[in-house]
């Protein structure tokens, strides 16, 4: 499996739903997490988009030249941008990251929001919108001089001079819960993300789309976008779970309910629907927590609990098809370094983390007197020692 991280434009903190221990999402603190992520061995980051956030092309090609390996899973707006400027401006940040672009199609959810951007179009429009966008997109970044008109999208000689790096395109990424966007990922992108449902909603997704890709000669590859609280123990993470919302007020909650049911998102309509509202029900599959979606939109749920149970949680994942994780927690430059210390012994990661080892953090730690390697702890040990001290 390969994990992603996340880097949090849309503001951080130690606490949802409140100012306290929040900290300034500055350019110094982004780079911080990319560069923590490209060091610690995660695959990419994925930057969020919409109004609420910086924006995501702006910030990848100011954290591209600080990173080395790190991919960046970047939104591409139908609506927003026309799709033959949009082939552009993936080829050029796909050239100069030399091959480390990634393409978030995003069609939008929250009708206020897209009204703000000039986008009036309703929810199967959109996708309708999307399709077009798409295929105007993937020719031109196949090489071709494209004429297309459409519903929506209407191209005369649209080209691309200079190609991407990576073949046909940088790779298309996309959520959506819907049949329409359903329709749209079975024709188009190389891998459909799901937001963390139980895994019997995930397998059922992941057999849909499987199908309808079959339907139309291709296959897909499939991710996961999940928050993530990983302890030494799962006494520990649950109470860093409850901390997490502790300052949450209940008109905070309904203010955010409010707005959440104004969106035509199904992918949001489904995350609500875990918890509508009621902190007493956050649990809704074993080590998987519904705390986040309180007030927080998109992705709302979380593993919670020590390493092991993390890392099997992920494994009843990978079984049904998903192969990337995108991850995150609060605060996201701590978060990145607790998660690869704690979780990245315990999976079959890809790629870099896999090729430097359990030393990709640090050989040892530091040395005992100035003198002595520290030895490595059992974790049986660890446990027993946490036991006797909660026993004083």
């Amino acid at each position: 499996m390969e994990v992603f991280w996340f880097i949090p434009t849309h503001g951080d903190g130690r606490y949802l739903g409140t100012s306290e221990g929040a900290r300034a999402v500055t350019y110094h603190y982004c780079k911080q997490i990319a560069q923590a992520a490209d060091e610690l061995g995660y695959s990419g980051v994925l930057l969020p988009t919409g109004k609420s956030c910086e924006d995501a092309w702006i910030v990848a090609s100011t954290l591209v030249p600080v990173t080395e390996r790190l991919k960046f899973l970047v939104a591409v707006r139908p609506g927003l941008v026309t799709p033959t400027l949009a082939a552009r401006m993936s080829s050029t940040l796909d050239r100069f990251s030399k091959g480390r672009l990634l393409i978030n199609v995003v069609a939008g959810g929250d009708p206020v929001e897209l009204a703000g951007d000039g986008v009036f179009l309703a929810h199967d429009e959109r996708y309708e919108l999307t399709d077009e966008f798409l295929a105007v997109w993937r020719k031109e970044l196949e090489g071709e001089s494209v004429d297309f008109e459409g519903d929506y999208v209407r191209v005369e000689g649209g080209q691309v001079l200079y190609p991407p790096i990576q073949k046909p395109y940088p790779p298309l990424y996309f959520g959506g819960s819907s049949d329409a966007a359903m329709e749209v990922a079975a024709e188009h992108v190389d891998v459909y993300l799901t937001w963390g449902e139980p895994p019997a909603q995930v397998k059922q997704k992941i057999e849909q789309m499987r199908t309808l890709a079959k339907a139309k000669g291709r296959k897909l590859r499939f991710g996961i976008r999940l928050h993530v609280i990983v302890r030494p123990t799962e006494e520990e993470a649950w109470l860093a779970a409850d901390e997490l919302i502790a300052n949450l007020d209940e008109e905070t909650i309904a203010s955010a309910q409010h707005i959440f049911a104004r969106m035509d998102s199904e992918g949001q309509r489904r995350m609500t629907r875990m918890h509508n509202g009621d902190r007493s029900k956050l649990e809704i599959s074993p080590n998987l927590w519904a705390g986040i979606g309180l007030v927080r939109g998109g992705a709302g749920t979380a593993l919670v609990g020590s390493p092991e149970q993390v890392a099997t949680r992920m494994k009843e994942y990978e079984e049904l098809g998903i192969e990337t994780f995108i991850l995150s927690g609060y605060p996201h430059l701590e978060e990145a370094y607790r998660t690869a210390e704690l979780l990245f012994p315990h999976i079959p990661l890809s790629g870099f983390a896999e090729q430097k080892g359990p030393a990709f953090i640090s050989p040892f730690g530091e040395m005992i007197a100035n003198n002595e390697i520290p030895k490595a702890k059992r974790h049986e040990d660890t446990q027993h020692a946490r036991s006797n001290k909660v026993e004083v």
